[in-house]
């Protein structure tokens, strides 16, 4: 795939941080802007979303944030009233997170940036490109992952 020289602009790694890197970038001005919200703040609001509660380190282990990320977006959040932690039937050690009434009033307002902030940079691809495209990055991940465990184990 490559030489055995190591250019930093090739090297897909490299390239897969920076392109994401300037994604994320481009969308944490809009919802910094727009609702005073961090990224990571934004994508715990997303996930809370999703269900009916859920744990810090679910979040984590979604998300693939650290847990003082995790801890520091949280806090910001309660702080805020947008997030509530109620207690954990399954596990009396955590807690869980809830959007609030706030939170979920604020999720319905970004979620919908959010999307046309997605088709505004995917949007000039076919769909069948787009799909292809987040299977690929679906693999990788599952790859990285295998390599991960690899080397711990």
């Amino acid at each position: 795939m490559h030489d055995a020289a190591l250019k930093l602009d090739d090297f897909l790694p490299f390239r897969l941080s920076f392109t994401s890197n300037l994604v994320s970038d481009r969308i944490a001005r809009a919802y910094q802007a727009l609702f005073g919200l961090t990224i990571p703040e934004w994508r715990l609001v997303a996930v809370i979303a999703e269900g009916d509660g859920i744990t810090q380190q679910a979040i984590g282990a979604n998300t693939r944030m650290d847990k003082v990320t995790v801890s520091r977006a949280a806090i910001a959040l309660v702080e805020r009233g947008l997030v509530e932690r109620v207690p954990n039937a399954g596990d009396r050690r955590s807690h869980l997170l809830r959007l609030t009434a706030s939170g979920r009033a604020l999720y319905e307002q970004v979620a919908p940036k959010a999307l046309e902030l997605e088709q505004r940079v995917f949007g000039g691809f076919d769909a069948a490109r787009v799909e292809g495209f987040v299977a690929m990055l679906r693999e990788i991940d599952a790859l990285a992952m295998a390599v991960e465990a690899e080397d711990a184990g």
